[in-house]
Order: structure tokens, then sequence, then C-alpha cells
């Protein structure tokens, strides 16, 4: 058995490793001495490791959707059960959804609300991302989740001055785009498909959160953005134990700007086109 994810799951759980084996990225997938296999996750940026904790502490204890039950961590390692994954069923999208109705519920202090316990300076993915509260969504949303990444992509040459003339005109438009105000929604934060996890016992699991106060309908546009499989079940099921506003459909591509812009950001131009789009369709709503 190599050292390292192995060392460190010994060191914060206090048992014994019986195995180890890579899994993708920065995952390793351990078993102990009783058996039980958990996930060790290396983060290499700053805070990482207390972010994601304190993002999966604050959704559990909403007591509505699940998540995996972390088993320790340090500046480095977080350490979590593993998810025994099934089939992606009906029943569980319709759970999924209802419970997803119900975190956002739990509610927040303030857009932009970090978790109980976690940093200011956060990270959706890869990419920073700061939690400044605010208590009008439609200023705090342009200012800390749209024009911080237009600025990086611009700057990194990956979007056109053009494109940000587009993205610019959203901002300046949100008090009128963004529709009904909402209070604070308690956010996954990074709910595309990746982040949610059929488990064997017929129950999803959501992993990797970037918790934050936000608006509800940007956690399901980006669970639209990237696909999810029975995603119709899961928004019927939402819808019918928490209806949107009038007008929410039209209002996803806004609700998409933020997760494509930064893609933008972490993966290149190949984005900025989707985000310019988004815009587009934005204004046109």
């Amino acid at each position: 058995m190599s050292g390292g994810a192995g060392a460190a799951v010994a060191r914060l759980t206090g048992r014994r490793v019986r195995a180890e084996r890579r899994s993708t990225g920065a995952l390793t997938e351990v078993e102990l001495d009783d058996g039980l296999v958990v996930m060790a996750k290396r983060a290499d940026t700053p805070r990482a490791v207390a972010a994601e904790a304190a993002g999966l502490a604050w959704l559990a204890a909403a007591g509505a959707v699940r998540v995996p039950e972390v088993r320790g961590q340090d500046e480095t390692w977080l350490v979590t059960d593993r998810v025994a994954q099934g089939r992606a069923t009906p029943a569980a999208a319709e759970r999924f959804g209802r419970a997803l109705a119900a975190l956002h519920a739990a509610g927040a202090p303030a857009f932009g609300a970090a978790p109980p316990g976690g940093p200011r300076q956060a990270y959706i993915g890869a990419a920073p991302m700061a939690n400044v509260p605010g208590s009008d969504w439609p200023r705090w949303y342009a200012e800390h989740r749209v024009l911080p990444y237009l600025r990086g992509a611009v700057d990194a040459g990956d979007m056109s001055m053009a494109g940000a003339a587009v993205i610019e005109q959203v901002c300046d438009r949100l008090p009128h785009l963004a529709g009904p105000a909402e209070p604070p929604a308690r956010l996954h934060g990074d709910l595309w498909n990746g982040n949610v996890l059929w488990g064997a016992d017929d129950e999803v699991r959501l992993i990797d959160p970037a918790a934050h106060g936000g608006h509800r309908e940007s956690d399901l546009a980006m669970l639209r953005l990237f696909g999810c499989p029975h995603l119709e079940r899961i928004l019927a099921a939402y819808a019918d134990a928490a209806p949107l506003a009038p007008g929410a459909a039209a209002r996803v591509p806004l609700h998409q700007l933020f997760p494509l812009l930064v893609h933008t950001l972490l993966f290149g131009t190949g984005y900025a086109d989707q985000a310019v789009a988004a815009a587009r369709a934005a204004l046109a709503a």
C-alpha cells in the first residue's frame, strides 16, 4: 500500500487502512479495517477542504438532501463515505426533486452567505468563488457571480470585447430580467450531473458543493445545463413541492450565465460562445 491518501485516512479517522485504490483525479478509494470504504480527496488550493466540508455540513443540516458523511479533514485532505452507486430511477428522481425544494426552502442569511464555519473565499470547481453577502439578488449576482468571471475571461483572451459587451448589457438590465424577488435559498451551488450520485439504495446523494445563499433557480438552471437522468421528473417533483415564479423557464439562460463564465475561465473559448448565447437569450426573454 502506498502512502499519501491511505496514511491521511488512517491519521484522520484513527482507523487502520486495509487497502487503497486510486480513483480519478484527486480521489482515492480507501478500505478501512472493518470493511467500510471511504473516499479521500486531496485539495491543492487553500481553504478548499474547509469550504467543501462546511458546505456538506450545511446541506446535511437542512435535513432534506442526502450527502456523504464526513469522516475527517485537514488542510489538504477530506475523507467522506463512499457512495455505492446504482441505477438512476424515476422514483429516486422524484424524491430528489422534492428534497431539493426542501433544501432551498431551508434558506440562507443572505445572498452570497457562506455556510457556517466556511471561508469567505471558496471555490466552484477549481475556480475561486467569493462569498460576499448581499440583500439584493440582481446587484449581488452581477457584482459577485458574473462580472468577476467575465473580467477574468477577457483578461485571459478567452472572451471577445463584443461578447463581453452583450453580457454587460445583461448586468445592466438585471433588475428587470430577474423576475419576482425571492428570499435567499440554500444552494448546492455546483449542481451539475457529475455531482449527483444515484445510490445503490435508490436514493440520490450530492457531492462537491460550492454551497452559498443564492437564488433557487440557479441550482435548477445548472442542473439543466449539462443534462441529468430523469431531469423532467426531478423538475416536475420540485415544482409540485415548491412552484416556481412565473417566467422561470425564460430565466434559465440568465442563471446559466454564471456557470458558463466559470467554464470559460477554466476551459477557454469554447464556453465563451455559449455564455454570449445565454446572455442574448436572457436579453430576448
